[in-house]
């Protein structure tokens, strides 16, 4: 999987468009999740953590 982007100006630009690109693929949370094993137990505690601050993330944009 090859991501590209042309560059025809700014680098910058192309840069944070390249940027863009790669984190909508989820290359770099897939990389970190692969660096080392996870019990399945330990697994499930963090998705347990990560949907209780998601859901507290919710609640506070919903009372504004």
């Amino acid at each position: 999987m090859a991501t590209k982007v042309t560059v025809r100006g700014n680098l910058d630009q192309a840069l944070k468009r390249l940027k863009q690109k790669v984190a909508r693929d989820k290359i770099p949370s897939e990389c970190k999740k692969r660096e080392c094993y996870d019990k399945p137990g330990v697994r499930r505690r963090n998705a347990k953590k990560e949907g209780i601050k998601n859901s507290r993330k919710r609640e506070r944009a919903n009372r504004d």
